[in-house]
């Protein structure tokens, strides 16, 4: 059904700005900013990186590349080139059909291993070192949730595992909504220190 109401069209547009606002404010370094365009579009990319990839870990794991990829470096968007929706969702699309790549060819070479089979048409050396940076990254990132604080590994776990929104966490946990927005954000910006090995 095509929408062509007035209403409609200025609820879009209107989306569109706070987008913008809340973009530029996250390039400022606001933080604030920056929760609540992990509110806004938490669950759409996970739904997004879960279809893509059918497996929720890889989905899960996705999202939060594409969450930490906007922290770092939220000049990577460009809004004289579309929507900050558009390019936040074709983002994650890219990493999720990346993911999917990436997981096929570890498949693969798991399989010829078992079998015995010789390797052909690939540079060995190159997937040595991407799988063995890919497990040390994973295994960085399960010590760095585990090393968070209970309510805060819990929101977070809430939204990406079980793709919720910060509505029906605060309505399942009975914590204000601000409480969950501030508690994701923490437990994002610990994670990230973590793993880019910064100091508090």
């Amino acid at each position: 059904m095509i929408l062509t109401s007035s209403a409609t069209t200025g609820d879009v547009q209107e989306g569109d700005r706070l987008d913008l606002e809340l973009h530029r404010r996250l390039s400022a370094g606001d933080r604030a900013a920056f929760e609540e365009l992990y509110g806004r579009y938490s669950a759409a990319a996970y739904g997004l990186a879960l279809r893509v990839t059918a497996q929720e870990a890889l989905a899960q794991e996705v999202v939060q590349d594409a969450f930490l990829a906007l922290w770092r470096a939220p000049e990577a968007y460009d809004p004289s080139r579309g929507l900050f929706r558009s390019f936040f969702l074709s983002l994650v699309h890219h990493r999720a059909v990346d993911t999917v790549r990436r997981e096929e060819r570890l498949r693969k070479r798991t399989e010829r291993a078992s079998n015995l089979e010789p390797v052909t048409g690939e540079d060995v050396a190159e997937d040595v070192v991407e799988g063995s940076y890919l497990a040390t990254r994973r295994k960085e990132v399960r010590e760095a949730l585990q090393a968070l604080p209970p309510e805060q590994r819990t929101v977070l776990e809430m939204a990406y595992f079980d793709g919720q929104t910060q509505a029906r966490i605060a309505e399942e946990l009975q914590i204000p909504i601000g409480t969950v927005k501030t508690r994701t954000f923490a437990a994002m910006r610990k994670l990230r220190q973590a793993l880019d090995g910064e100091a508090e």
